[in-house]
């Protein structure tokens, strides 16, 4: 449920135990009562509110999709065109990680004190969410975000530099990873819908979330962190961190109930992904899982315009994993790490491998993914404008366009890829019509913090040149 802001958060303490819509394990607790509330509950509704909220495909609430242009919608353009701002996307994203994830993380990990392992694991989730929400908005409250009871009350907080927040996030990980490491304490096991309580996994995740802090910053000041846990990072699709959704309401891929049970025909295809992978230089075999084969127009796929409206009976349509309710959900995988390790490897880092070796890593992975043959991968590599000795651009256009194609079903990373490495060079910078012609750099705050946390609010947005669509986060080239 996403209808907060953070600045209600002490007031609504009531309802911080539990996740409103979702019914793993004992989820179903007496919301007046949040004191009762376990550990394991909380863990729990932490984990799939987060999942939920990176795997959206709603524009009303994840419209990154859109961002990426993958796809494009059929009646309300709004996003397409880049209205972020009038629809309360900040808002819902906001509310989602601070309350729904955050707090409810930190609350569990007040109870387990005496379970390192268990608190690990929530550490773990807590500074993916952290970056998921500086990725989106740059500065934001951290340092005292969370303090909304106690002498140190803060229902106001102040917002935290978001570099500052990558150096503390990169410190919290690398602790973490220490500790998974280890032999203490017991874990989430049922609790656990990614990893069933396996260390191994646990450690992994935090690894990767190392090579996935580290990598994202330009320059190399995070080397020494990257080199050290690369090799503890996920080594194979086996490791990805993903979740089995179920096949019935309310445990359903959060995108089902938008592409399906809704009975709304609102997405197509979008243009840029489609003229790229249906290239004569590509002919990537990937578009007969990312489009629907039967949506061809005149054995074509046709995607819509970027922010034109795009009528559903003549564009092509998404692969049709993506309308299947059970639909796994995923937090980080291969496929994305060797796209990281193939950056730091451009940079010079020892990771392993040569830039060109991870590079391909991530083509073969994201195949593999998706259920295509390693024979297909390799044809696909050997192709001139694919390989990466021969592929146009600098090393960060072809790491970050093969990276963007990868994302596909995770419209965030797509989205941060084109802004971080300036690769899919045929994305969009601009478009034709609509009031937001530039793609968004980042997503603008909620407009209740610039009422209800003001002072907060104007430090922010002067400190990070504007809080505008267009201001770029740190780590923006």
């Amino acid at each position: 449920m996403k209808k907060y802001n953070l600045i209600y958060l002490l007031t609504t303490l009531v309802v911080l135990g539990c996740s409103p819509d979702a019914d793993y394990e004992s989820l179903n607790k007496d919301p007046n009562n949040p004191a009762d509330v376990s550990a394991e509950s909380l863990f729990t509704s932490s984990l799939k509110n987060l999942m939920d909220e990176v795997n959206d495909i709603d524009y009303r609430d994840a419209p990154f999709m859109l961002l990426a242009q993958y796809a494009q919608q059929t009646t309300y353009t709004d996003e397409s065109q880049y209205d972020i701002v009038n629809r309360g996307i900040s808002k819902a994203i906001f509310s989602t990680i601070y309350m729904n994830v955050l707090y409810d993380l930190a609350d569990a990990k007040s109870k387990v004190t005496a379970d390192p392992f268990k608190a690990a694991q929530a550490e773990v989730l807590s500074i993916y969410a952290w970056q998921y929400l500086v990725d989106n908005f740059g500065d934001i409250p951290y340092s005292e975000a969370l303090n909304i009871v106690g002498e140190n009350q803060s229902i106001a907080p102040k917002y935290d530099d978001a570099a500052t927040i990558y150096d503390d996030l990169v410190k919290r990980a690398v602790a973490a990873s220490a500790v998974l490491a280890g032999s203490d304490g017991f874990g989430f096991i049922g609790a656990d819908l990614i990893g069933n309580g396996n260390r191994a996994s646990w450690s992994k995740f935090a690894n990767s979330l190392i090579v996935k802090l580290g990598v994202r910053v330009p320059g190399d000041k995070y080397k020494s962190e990257v080199e050290a846990a690369f090799s503890k990072s996920l080594s194979s699709g086996a490791d990805n961190i993903t979740m089995v959704y179920q096949a019935s309401k309310p445990n359903t891929h959060p995108s089902w109930p938008e592409l399906v049970e809704s009975g709304r025909n609102d997405y197509v295809v979008g243009k840029t992904i489609v003229d790229l992978l249906t290239s004569t230089d590509h002919e990537d075999p990937r578009q007969d899982v990312f489009f629907d084969p039967k949506s061809k127009m005149e054995n074509k796929y046709v995607g819509g315009v970027i922010g034109q409206k795009s009528g559903w009976s003549t564009h092509s349509k998404l692969g049709t994993i993506y309308f299947d309710p059970t639909y796994r959900g995923v937090l980080i995988d291969y496929t994305e790490i060797c796209f990281y390790l193939a950056d730091a490897a451009a940079r010079g880092w020892t990771v392993g491998g040569t830039a060109s070796t991870h590079y391909s890593n991530g083509i073969k992975a994201s195949f593999e993914d998706l259920g295509l043959t390693a024979t297909q991968a390799n044809t696909y590599i050997a192709k001139p404008k694919v390989a990466y000795a021969s592929a146009i651009g600098s090393d960060d256009e072809k790491i970050g366009k093969q990276l963007w194609i990868s994302m596909f079903n995770r419209g965030f990373e797509g989205w941060t890829a084109f802004r971080r490495y300036g690769g899919a060079p045929l994305v969009q910078s601009k478009l034709g019509e609509g009031d937001f012609k530039d793609v968004p750099r980042r997503l603008t705050y909620p407009v209740e913090e610039a009422t209800q946390n003001s002072k907060n609010y104007d430090a922010a947005s002067s400190a990070i040149g504007g809080d505008l669509q267009k201001t770029k986060v740190f780590w923006d080239k």
